[in-house]
């Protein structure tokens, strides 16, 4: 039997203006508060002393500030008791959460800049979560139930039908099928103790965007709606203070929001309060169908030691291995570049640059992708090389963002001819770029944290980003074939993992070039990458710890202090009169 402890702190975040973290939106800021927003954290032990420590954030994304100030401070409280590779941080996704999170640049653009002040509150409310549940750790039964909704329950739809259906191991399905699209079964993780289901951690994977680009208040969306609702059935069957965490598994193609015939027409007719109240139903959705399984006694206990490894890899430098990459070996990553069709954004969802425009764009990426493999006078063989490197790689995209060299369209962003009147979004990264905040200081992390986690003969993936339903479902094969060996029965899969820099999509579904394929930053081939890096790291949890050879000390670089420090509490815009929150 393991010990146990749970507990959750809010997460307090003066709302003053900044954009919320999600949607990317100029306009999408947070002046109230819809609900609270909560870190919630489990504390595991097992008999031989190891401990795993998982939380999971009412938060749009987890960066690397977040993690390294969790490390250092749970290092001083719980001394030996803490081991890095078994914390797990990761958080529902919302989109109507605090953004200028991150050290790096880009996501920090829409804020705008760096917020120290909420990286502290997250910070502080981690520590304090998870050290009241290491604290309060006892015996505790642990079970896991798998089940999955039924057809007609209205939870989630695959948003990029197209993409999903061009993957050879799944069955095509009509745009009047897209609820099926996706994997529909739940997990779930009981903590039981004095008979009564104490705390539990779900796993089902569809985006927390029931609430929109027009809102103006922090909200916990669906996932935190699911767990008010859990806990407050936990507590009408007497347990104690429970927890219940409502995490993601792969969420990357999967919306919360009807996709097919008249989808566009239907979610026009949610908004405002509206939107709230759909986010709450969806939620519901969620925690009954957690609580169904649970109540029907079918789980089946989990017994054994804890272990976990924990590893960071540079994504621009990865070779994918030829039995994931269709048999070539020449599959590789490339520095980030972010494609026109991320910044069109998704139809239902978050729709995003006007499509004309797109149009455009993408003209131009093409004339700037010929004049580059053109050999153009002047060009060195360095860049030759370069680009035919980063073309290679990036496939079909149509790069409107090189995140690695920091250019649009070819130019610098500091020169970058559209007017920054055209867009606020534009004017705020010129200007951030021409007083020199973005030299040196990267766009958006490369350098990514991949963990695996074994709990007896069960094993969890955590990923960064956001894995597509087939991305994710090739992960889980390939560690799950590299882990049977050594007694592992299950595998299962948790996303937006301990940092964020956007999808994994499959190589199939990239072809398409739809929104999530446009965030695959790092190229055609970034799936098949994270399957070989995944099924490497598994191999090494098979070995016994002394005989384990995985990195275990590259860690990303910190930004520049004088670049940050320039773009660290820049001023919100001012409110405009009369706006009525949503």
């Amino acid at each position: 039997m393991y010990e146990a402890g749970w507990s959750k702190r809010g997460i307090t975040v003066r709302t003053q203006g900044h954009a919320m973290m999600g949607y990317g939106m100029w306009h999408n800021r947070a002046w109230g508060q819809a609900t609270a927003l909560y870190a919630r954290a489990l504390y595991l032990r097992d008999g031989g002393g190891r401990g795993l420590v998982f939380v999971l954030l009412d938060l749009g994304y987890i960066t690397h500030a977040m993690r390294s100030g969790v490390v250092a401070r749970l290092t001083q409280v719980m001394g030996e008791a803490f081991e890095e590779q078994a914390l797990v941080l990761t958080c529902t996704h919302t989109h109507s959460g605090p953004g200028g999170c991150s050290h790096d640049a880009m996501y920090n653009v829409v804020t705008p800049g760096f917020v120290p002040e909420h990286v502290e509150a997250i910070v502080s409310a981690i520590v304090d979560a998870v050290t009241a549940a290491w604290q309060s750790a006892a015996p505790t039964e642990l079970m896991l139930a798998r089940g999955g909704f039924d057809e007609p329950v209205p939870v989630a739809w695959n948003r990029s039908l197209a993409a999903y259906n061009r993957n050879p191991d799944v069955t095509p399905r009509t745009e009047h099928e897209t609820h099926l699209a996706l994997d529909r079964e739940m997990q779930v993780l009981a903590f039981r103790r004095d008979g009564k289901v104490q705390a539990l951690l779900s796993l089902f994977g569809v985006h927390a965007t029931c609430i929109g680009n027009t809102n103006t208040r922090y909200s916990g969306d669906n996932k935190g709606h699911a767990a008010l609702a859990a806990e407050a059935q936990l507590a009408a069957n007497g347990a104690s203070e429970p927890v219940a965490l409502f995490a993601q598994a792969t969420a990357g193609d999967v919306s919360p929001h009807y996709q097919g015939p008249g989808d566009i027409a239907r979610r026009a007719r949610l908004s405002g309060e509206a939107e709230h109240a759909y986010a709450e139903r969806n939620g519901r959705y969620q925690s009954t169908q957690a609580l169904e399984m649970l109540a029907a006694g079918n789980g089946q206990p989990v017994e054994g030691g804890i272990d976990a490894v924990l590893t960071y890899l540079d994504f621009t430098v990865q070779q994918a291995d030829p039995r994931f990459a269709q048999g070539r070996d020449d599959a590789f990553t490339s520095d980030p570049c972010h494609g026109v069709a991320f910044f069109t954004g998704t139809r239902v969802d978050g729709p995003g640059m006007p499509q004309p425009l797109g149009a455009v764009a993408k003209k131009v990426a093409r004339w700037v992708k010929r004049n580059r493999l053109g050999h153009p006078a002047g060009q060195s063989a360095e860049d030759r090389a370069y680009y035919q490197r980063l073309y290679a790689a990036q496939g079909p995209k149509d790069i409107l963002l090189e995140a690695g060299r920091k250019q649009v369209l070819g130019q610098p962003i500091a020169r970058l001819m559209v007017p920054s009147f055209a867009d606020p979004l534009v004017a705020e990264m010129k200007r951030q770029a021409q007083k020199g905040a973005m030299n040196f200081s990267a766009m958006v992390p490369t350098v990514l944290p991949l963990q695996i986690v074994r709990l007896g003969p069960l094993a969890l993936v955590c990923c960064p980003g956001e894995f597509t339903t087939m991305a994710g479902r090739r992960v889980v094969q390939a560690v799950q074939e590299a882990l049977h060996p050594a007694g592992v029965e299950q595998v299962l899969i948790c996303t937006y993992c301990n940092d964020y820099m956007g999808y994994v999509t499959t190589n199939e579904e990239y072809q398409e070039q739809a929104y999530e394929g446009g965030h695959t930053i790092f190229g055609q081939w970034t799936g098949a990458a994270f399957q070989t890096a995944f099924a490497a790291l598994a191999r090494q949890l098979a070995r016994p710890a002394g005989q384990r050879r995985h990195d275990r000390a590259t860690r990303p670089q910190p930004a520049p202090a004088a670049e940050l420090a320039l773009r660290t509490n820049l001023p919100v815009p001012v409110r405009r009169p009369g706006r009525t929150p949503a």
